[in-house]
């Protein structure tokens, strides 16, 4: 079996998880296990289905890193939870889904899936190291589509996108960017930059919508050229006028969106493997224990059938 590695963007997946499994089934003790329990089977697809030797579940340890805050100060801010002043920001998740994290976690370690995170760092920025380093093609598993920045056709790095469900999937590659959007992935944190994104409180340019953004990128080249255009009257003075207006965002907001990719973090070299006795019995204790029912199975199973 060809190496292949697979990075989970496990905060998308388990809110996934959350949102789209009835929450009917609970543990004995009346606590939710829907997140825990759909996690599980996305997992046992996403194995099955892609046949990776190596899974890591990335991890949000920072979701809204104060350095990125400092330089755009609405990047995430309609996702805070409102709190007292001067508390850190919390990020507004749901009771019954923020029980389960913990779960989460150790529902992922019965399975030997490492999960890896770096302080004051998000799961894309952790993404985007392990799949610049990594020496195997590549799987992204995400329903953002920042991370379609990452895509490179020549190391093999794709995308698993999950935004249209886990009945589905979409495997992007440059082709797909290019069809979609008009630019490379490699533009695509500057095409990102000038259009906006609500979602992640990133306010763009002012009048400056995805086909415009676009066709500025392919006639420029990237952020600099567009901004070096705008600058010396080769826009209108319509256009011009805005970037000058937009300037101090401009300023900081490529290194608001652009993932890192020289973190402090490696890929344990584990590959994915079949549970021995001792590792399966664990899991089905752990599935008795919090009534995760057949979901633990087909993951456990998944990982003892590949290849």
């Amino acid at each position: 079996m060809t190496d292949r590695l697979m990075l989970l963007d496990t905060a998308s997946l388990y809110f996934r998880a959350f949102f789209g499994v009835p929450d009917r089934v609970k543990a004995p003790d009346g606590s939710s296990v829907n997140a825990v329990r759909g996690l599980l089977d996305i997992v046992a697809k996403l194995i099955t289905m892609y046949q990776p030797t190596h899974v890591i579940a990335c991890w949000d340890d920072d979701w809204r890193p104060q350095w990125r805050v400092d330089l755009i100060p609405s990047y995430k801010a309609h996702r805070v939870l409102e709190v007292v002043q001067s508390a850190p920001d919390v990020e507004e998740v749901p009771d019954p889904l923020q029980q389960q994290i913990p779960l989460i976690r150790e529902a992922l370690g019965a399975l030997g899936i490492p999960i890896i995170g770096a302080a004051e760092h998000e799961a894309d920025d952790v993404i985007g190291t392990l799949a610049t380093d990594a020496d195997m093609p590549v799987d992204i598993v995400t329903g953002d589509r920042d991370l379609f920045q990452l895509i490179d056709d020549p190391r093999d790095v794709r995308v698993v996108y999950t935004a249209r469900g886990m009945s589905n999937l979409e495997v992007w590659t440059e082709a797909t960017v290019v069809a979609k959007y008009g630019i490379l992935p490699s533009q695509y944190a500057d095409f990102a930059t000038l259009r906006g994104d609500a979602s992640d409180g990133l306010p763009g340019v002012k009048g400056i919508g995805e086909k415009t953004a676009a066709t500025l990128l392919q006639a420029h080249g990237d952020l600099e050229g567009v901004r070096s255009a705008a600058a010396s009257g080769q826009l209108s003075a319509t256009a011009s006028a805005r970037f000058a207006d937009a300037a101090d965002y401009l300023d900081v907001a490529q290194t608001v969106v652009r993932v890192a990719t020289q973190l402090d973090v490696a890929a344990p070299g584990t590959a994915l493997r079949a549970l021995d006795p001792v590792e399966a019995d664990a899991a089905d204790h752990l599935a008795e224990q919090w009534n995760l029912g057949t979901a633990m199975t087909r993951a456990v199973a998944a990982l003892a059938s590949r290849g």
